[in-house]
């Protein structure tokens, strides 16, 4: 594991348990590079990372904080929504809207690559943190491929988990819009009055084809979006 990465890791743990609460301060870069034997520019990367990825906050002059506890993800990860509710130490659980077999619009005909009107598998699920929702997950499955998808208990397992065991991805797209939520949303989402919410439209393959096509609901209030890319080079990298 390269030095920054085990940084970043000793820092997770201080937040993802509650050592380290909103707003704490996290170690300066001087520190960590004394207590990790490792160069000030190592730290600084882990540091740079995890305020991209939305868990800490950056300010010149005052230091270091930790992030205010909102949903945290990376439009570039594809996570178990589950995972990362616990992995904050954070209360999960999910409420099945709807769970059935539909004809497919033209729209999402096109999107799983079907003939309108054939059968797919439509579920609609909010998933909840701490008893607040913070995402509607809307999923058109191609039954073909995931004869099984309306078996599940979906407050035990989530989509996300069930199908990457019966159908590993190999391939997904992302599309990323602001949306004004519709009266049916805000329900869901236990929203009082319309608020902009971050929308997510997703589609996920398989060795066999387009598996699903999932809408990914998020209200802006609860939900962030970070990340951080690393792109090669033909030099030598430090890895230090």
């Amino acid at each position: 594991m390269a030095k920054f990465s085990g940084i970043k890791q000793h820092l997770y743990s201080k937040i993802a348990s509650g050592e380290w609460p909103e707003h704490h301060p996290v170690s300066s870069e001087n520190a960590l590079a004394q207590q990790f034997n490792v160069s000030r520019m190592t730290a600084r990367r882990a540091l740079q990372e995890l305020a991209d990825e939305g868990l800490v906050i950056r300010s010149k002059g005052s230091g270091t904080y930790v992030a205010p506890i909102k949903s945290q993800t990376s439009f570039m990860a594809i996570r178990n929504i589950a995972d990362e509710v616990r992995g904050r130490q954070h209360q999960y659980r999910a409420e099945v809207h709807v769970l059935r077999r539909e004809p497919a619009t033209a729209q999402v005909a096109e999107l799983l690559k079907l003939v309108p009107n054939a059968p797919v598998y439509h579920s609609v699920i909010s998933h909840f943190e701490n008893d607040l929702p913070v995402q509607v997950e809307e999923r058109f499955v191609n039954p073909a491929l995931v004869p099984h998808y309306l078996k599940q208990d979906y407050r035990v397992i989530t989509p996300h988990e069930y199908l990457c065991a019966v159908s590993p991805l190999t391939e997904a797209s992302h599309q990323i819009e602001a949306i004004s939520p519709s009266a049916q949303v805000c329900q869901w989402l236990s929203l009082t009055k319309p608020e902009p919410c971050l929308r997510i439209n997703r589609r996920t393959w398989s060795d066999a084809g387009v598996v699903t096509y999932a809408v990914l609901t998020h209200p802006g209030s609860r939900f962030s979006l970070g990340g951080h890319l690393h792109f090669s080079s033909p030099r030598s990298k430090d890895n230090s």
